[in-house]
């Protein structure tokens, strides 16, 4: 039996609740087989960052080699990558191996607005992994980045002016996400120089760690499946925001979405049940 397959290259969240693991639940419940390519660990859970290790270029090129070499992935998810050197592999490999379907969430601010990786690390990003890519995946703080960090975002007319200005500099579509300053779920697409809009229902739900990961991972696993861009986005918005209204209630800080929302079978059963 033959099965779509993704791979995400990230760094790995030891609480569950983004990251490689984030992936690999969202691409498994989004129905393709999901291999892993680690940038880094993490010592964190869902109060903060407590440590993190950053794997060397030259072992993160062998598990990218040693996943296109064998089962070659239909879509790749590229993830927070913090240091300039890891994203020159990943730039490489992708090139060399001729990587389709390739979703980067652009990983560079946190939601405090503290940056998470270098100014040369953006500069790399941006000129050697982003222009890759089939769509990228940027919150506003992170599309204000792309646009210089002079720019402010606060409006839709903001949105879709800033989507256009960043595909036409990097040469790939832009799905800019809402949810940040404009206190909406509403997200916007810039493909071919078309706009589209996803209306999306703001759930009132604390617990959002990992959603960006969550959103780019559904994207490249419908990719994967065969799905248009448009129709991609469509479904995992609907991931998210099925995952978001379960409720799960985990940790002392904001905790992880129910990836798990939609599974059911007799293996899920709890004893008693």
């Amino acid at each position: 039996m033959k099965k779509p397959t993704a791979l995400t290259i990230a760094g790995s969240d030891s609480s569950g609740g983004a990251g490689i693991q984030a992936d690999l639940k969202t691409m498994t419940l989004n129905g393709v087989f999901a291999m892993s390519a680690i940038t880094a660990l993490t010592a964190q859970n869902t109060t903060g960052v407590r440590g993190i290790f950053d794997v060397s270029p030259e072992f993160l090129g062998d598990q990218i080699d040693a996943v296109f070499e064998d089962i070659r992935p239909d879509a790749v998810k590229v993830g927070m990558v913090s240091a300039s050197p890891l994203i020159e592999v990943i730039a490489e490999r992708l090139t060399r191996y001729e990587a389709t379907n390739i979703v980067v969430d652009p990983v560079m601010v946190a939601t405090s607005g503290s940056k998470l990786i270098s100014d040369d690390a953006i500069e790399t990003l941006v000129e050697r992994l982003l222009p890759l890519a089939t769509v990228i995946t940027p919150n506003i703080p992170e599309a204000e980045v792309l646009l210089g960090g002079e720019t402010r975002i606060r409006s839709e007319a903001a949105m879709e002016e800033a989507a256009q200005e960043i595909a036409e500099t990097i040469g790939c579509a832009v799905l800019v996400k809402g949810g940040h300053q404009t206190a909406d779920a509403n997200d916007l697409l810039c493909a071919n120089g078309e706009l589209t809009w996803f209306r999306g229902k703001r759930i009132d739900n604390p617990n959002t760690h990992g959603t960006g990961c969550t959103l780019s991972s559904a994207i490249a696993a419908n990719l994967a499946k065969g799905f248009g861009l448009a129709e991609a986005i469509e479904r995992a918005k609907d991931y998210v925001s099925g995952a978001l209204a379960a409720m799960l209630d985990l940790g002392a800080g904001s905790g992880p979405m129910d990836h798990a929302f939609d599974l059911t079978g007799r293996f899920t059963e709890r004893a008693g049940a």
